[in-house]
């Protein structure tokens, strides 16, 4: 890794496929050897949503939601082609061809060693990854892709808002093909505990907070310091949902390799379409980069939150979110490393007027 990339991403995000392991050991040890805690855990619900996991999703999710400046969408216009790119690769083919991949893999290619009801869990946790367009991680791609970070925000901030009304109903739909009714309130209460919530929360902060504190002190000392919380949340709803799964993973070690088959080809598959429609359209790097980026990479933490409340912590829907953790840093590294080898296939990037405030 290049020494700009060693200082554009962050020592928890360049480890967290090593974290993520650390917390499947740490969970599978505590759900063998202290099941009291899962125990005790399982009997915080409402509606089918753990309370425990849904405050730990909350304080994941908030920092992210935070950062997004939705008054930048006034300037989505003046560059259009990027956002039309990412907002068809993401709402229009990024849910279905991950459909199509998970399908083709757990029903047919895997069936011999895929139980039948198992592979339809696994169909759906893929589903719920694929709907989710990427809202924080993509600053770092961005980032370490020199992109435009005003364009980058522009389009996370679109994409944000169309994320509250497209996804439950593709969710549904793409579900309901794989033969999983799943009821209407169930599914609404997801999308409003864990998008609207603290897309809310973080809109309503941002904006008394910058017009208390300032711009700078926002970005610089409390999104800083909130994203702790980020990291605090993601590592203990990890832990808490291996406790569940440790019977299902020491039963099935080979599923986790598995599951990674059709999540990496997918994310490969989204990114060739995003980075060379971009290319054929001749569209700069600056700009061309973090749209396929948007595309690729997944809003895992709302994936797992989900899955967690529409099949709970020891589904095998909930495994796969958690298994597209796993996958999506390391390979999301390799795809940057790409595009930062064939910047000279896009025009030279003019100098534009960066639309964050």
């Amino acid at each position: 890794m290049s020494e700009t990339q060693e200082k554009g991403i962050g020592f928890f995000e360049r480890y967290l496929s090593v974290w993520v392991i650390l917390c499947i050991i740490v969970g599978i040890a505590v759900g063998q050897f202290l099941p009291v805690v899962p125990d005790t855990l399982s009997r915080f619900e409402y509606a089918q949503v753990s309370v425990p996991v849904a405050i730990l999703i909350w304080l994941m999710i908030y920092p992210m939601m935070a950062q997004i400046d939705f008054s930048s969408i006034v300037d989505a216009g003046k560059k259009p082609k990027g956002l039309v790119i990412t907002l068809i690769v993401n709402w229009l083919i990024k849910p279905f061809t991950m459909f199509f991949f998970a399908w083709l893999f757990f029903r047919i290619i895997f069936e011999p060693f895929i139980p039948t009801d198992l592979a339809s869990q696994y169909i759906a946790g893929a589903v719920l990854l694929g709907a989710a367009p990427c809202t924080a991680m993509v600053f770092v791609w961005s980032l370490l892709t020199k992109g435009n970070a005003g364009y980058t925000l522009v389009q996370v901030s679109v994409n944000d808002l169309i994320l509250i009304f497209a996804y439950a109903p593709i969710v549904m739909f793409l579900l309901r093909i794989n033969d999983f009714i799943i009821p209407f309130d169930t599914i609404f209460l997801s999308i409003v505990l864990f998008i609207v919530i603290p897309l809310l929360a973080g809109y309503v902060s941002r904006v008394l907070l910058v017009k208390r504190k300032g711009l700078d002190w926002f970005e610089n000392v409390y999104l800083k310091n909130a994203s702790k919380f980020t990291i605090v949340g993601l590592l203990l709803t990890l832990i808490t949902i291996f406790s569940f799964q440790g019977n299902v993973i020491l039963n099935n070690p080979i599923h986790i390799g598995l599951i990674a088959v059709p999540l990496i080809i997918q994310t490969l598959f989204i990114f060739v379409i995003a980075y060379l429609w971009a290319k054929v359209w001749k569209i700069e790097h600056n700009v061309a980069a973090p749209a396929a980026m948007i595309g690729t990479s997944n809003f895992f933490e709302l994936a797992v939150a989900v899955a967690i409340a529409l099949f709970g912590l020891n589904s095998g829907a909930t495994l796969v979110t958690v298994v597209g953790v796993l996958v999506e840093v390391p390979l999301m590294l390799f795809l940057v490393r790409i595009a930062n080898n064939t910047r000279h296939w896009f025009p030279e990037s003019s100098l534009v007027k960066d639309t964050k405030h």
